[in-house]
Parts: structure tokens; sequence; C-alpha cells
């Protein structure tokens, strides 16, 4: 799987995934992460994740709606994690394949371009 850079990721869209596609392996994915600073691997090599600290509830669920709005448009729906009112946390795997696909790397690098009121 041909590594892509951030700005080629963001240019991308999400394809449907039914299954039938190899999971990105733990090294695959180790080298397309390193064009998506703060995400990191997770579960075995089988998903990806990246922290926040926003400076509140409300900024934490603002950017949530963004980020659902941006995962319906793409077809592709992370996992959305808030805790302790202000940590907040995106998992993404694709379900059908049981690992990481393309679509992943690619509503990551779309997720590091939304706003985002982060703690000082």
């Amino acid at each position: 799987m041909a590594i892509q850079s951030h700005a080629e990721l963001t240019q991308s869209k999400c394809q449907p995934c039914e299954g039938g596609v190899q999971p990105y392996s733990p090294e695959e994915a180790r080298k397309q992460l390193a064009q998506l600073p703060g995400w990191r691997l997770t579960h075995d090599g089988k998903r990806i994740r990246k922290d926040w600290k926003v400076k509140n509830f409300l900024a934490g669920i603002q950017f949530f709606n963004h980020c659902a709005d941006l995962a319906e448009a793409d077809g592709h729906h992370p996992d959305l994690h808030i805790e302790g009112y202000r940590n907040v946390w995106i998992e993404l795997w694709t379900h059908a394949i049981g690992g990481l696909s393309e679509n992943d790397f690619i509503l990551a690098a779309k997720i590091d371009e939304l706003p985002i009121v982060t703690q000082p």
C-alpha cells in the first residue's frame, strides 16, 4: 500500500468497504501514521487514535458535531469519546475488515483539518 501525504489523504474520498479488503499491517499503518502527527496505533495495530484536551465540554461537543458532519459526508464513521468534560479522543478502524483501511487514514487527515478549541 502506497504511503500518502497528509495533503493527498485530505483530497481523497472514503470508499464503501463491505469487506474483502486486506487490512493494513501494523508496519504499513506505522508508515502511514508518520504523515498524521498525533495519531497512534491501538488494539494490536488494528485501530488508530488521537487525543485532545479541549477548552470545555461544549468545545468537545462542537468538535464532535464537525466530526459527525464529516463522517456522514464521507460515509465512514469514527468512534467518538469524551471523558472528564474536556478530554476527547477519536478511534478509527474499518469494522467490515476488523482492522485499518485507507478510509481510516483519509478520515484522520480530514479530522485534523477541523476547527477545535483546545486547552492552552
